[in-house]
């Protein structure tokens, strides 16, 4: 690949990517833009800017895509009630996509030629990126230098820091005792006391949730309401989407509900061991099951449940942007097209349970179920036929393997 004249970095501000920055800026020669994306990480972002501008960098972005994170990428996905694995909410996953997007549209903004990020060449993130802003721009150049230079430790990096004059925070030169990513889906905890799968991860390591033994010791009940499928309010008031996971983030902290310790299976080959904290969304995909309960028909969410592990499986290795993803997502929005009401949540003690749901668009037929009179509304002799349709295949094969047997 030949030198670029002009990058676009995505810069967190931090210590490894401000090396990165000054990196380019020597390898290179070439005129570095910076990009900071605020995805609710609740971190102060001007520090950021002032640390790109003192490192010599051409042009500063700093963006507020709260709203956009939640409105397009978290909601889609938690119409399709998407687990990695089973378990993990994709928090770090479904921010990647967004943030390859600005790097691309920004690049075309100011005529770079390349974009560069922070990931290493161990994790999933470097395939998220790099697959996201391909899937945008064929001809776009990716530049990874934990791929390309020598500064394979963390005292070769904080050398190249004190030789460029790169501020170092004082609590960067011991070993940090994990590494964290985070934004207003969740944060990511891993490595160091928590590389040990053995061993339990101690309570320091949780940011956003109390420990449950903390939690408070009286339940508390919320209502959240949805339509077509998305969250629209919290006990009646409507609010935007980035404040409802604001909002849900709060309450499920408080409760010590969303806490995940899990062992994963990285795209790239191998298991890792992180801590997810996903508060809000933990909240989120309890009341969007207990709205579907009554309003999704069987043969739809049957047909839905079967296709999220695929599903959640592109956006974990980073095919967001992929013709799959958009014909699933498909699929996942036109099933919520009548995914509207309210859902009533207990929250105690690291649980959030679904205690009460209604809608207008509810299919439940209370005098269908109903162990007193039906008035009619269903015949149970018509079971009986029924049950023998369903059961002449195998009584066809009963007959067979006897016969066989005799």
């Amino acid at each position: 690949m030949s030198a670029p004249k002009k990058v676009v970095l995505a810069y967190s501000g931090g210590l490894d990517t401000s090396i990165i920055l000054k990196w380019l800026q020597t390898e290179y020669g070439c005129e570095v833009v910076t990009f900071t994306a605020d995805l609710g990480q609740g971190e102060e972002l001007e520090p950021a800017r002032k640390k790109a501008e003192m490192l010599g960098v051409s042009k500063v972005y700093i963006e507020d895509l709260r709203e956009e994170f939640v409105r397009d990428f978290v909601f889609p996905m938690f119409r399709a009630n998407a687990l990695y694995e089973g378990l993990y909410l994709l928090g770090t996953s479904i921010a990647r996509p967004l943030i390859s997007k600005r790097l691309v549209e920004i690049a075309a903004a100011e005529g770079a030629d390349a974009v560069a990020h922070g990931a290493t060449g161990k994790g999933n993130d470097q395939v998220r990126f790099e697959l996201a802003a391909y899937a945008l721009n064929p001809d776009i150049k990716v530049i990874a230098p934990w791929r390309l230079w020598d500064l394979t430790s963390r005292t070769r990096l904080l050398e190249f820091a004190e030789q460029n004059q790169i501020p170092v925070a004082k609590d960067k030169r011991g070993e940090a005792p994990f590494s964290v990513d985070a934004n207003l889906l969740h944060t990511s905890s891993e490595g160091k006391v928590l590389e040990n799968p053995a061993e339990e991860a101690p309570d320091y390591v949780l940011q956003r949730v109390v420990p449950v033994e903390q939690a408070p010791n009286e339940p508390e009940f919320i209502e959240v309401s949805f339509e077509k499928g998305d969250a629209v309010a919290i006990n009646g008031e409507a609010m935007s989407p980035a404040t409802i996971l604001t909002k849900l983030n709060e309450y499920g902290g408080k409760h010590g509900i969303g806490v995940l310790d899990l062992v994963e299976n990285r795209f790239v080959g191998m298991k890792s061991r992180g801590v997810y904290e996903t508060p809000g969304g933990t909240l989120l995909l309890e009341a969007h099951r207990g709205i579907e309960q009554i309003t999704l028909d069987s043969g739809a969410g049957h047909l839905k449940d079967s296709i999220m592990p695929r599903y959640a499986e592109l956006i974990y290795n980073g095919f967001w942007f992929s013709p799959e993803r958009e014909m699933l997502q498909a699929l996942i929005d036109k099933s919520q097209e009548h995914v509207t009401g309210t859902v009533r949540l207990k929250l105690y003690k690291g649980s959030a349970r679904t205690v009460a749901r209604w809608s207008d668009h509810s299919l439940y037929s209370e005098a269908h179920v109903t162990f007193e009179e039906d008035a009619g509304a269903y015949n149970q002799e018509d079971a009986k036929g029924f049950i023998q349709l369903n059961a002449l295949r195998l009584k066809l094969l009963a007959a067979r393997n006897r016969r066989l047997k005799g």
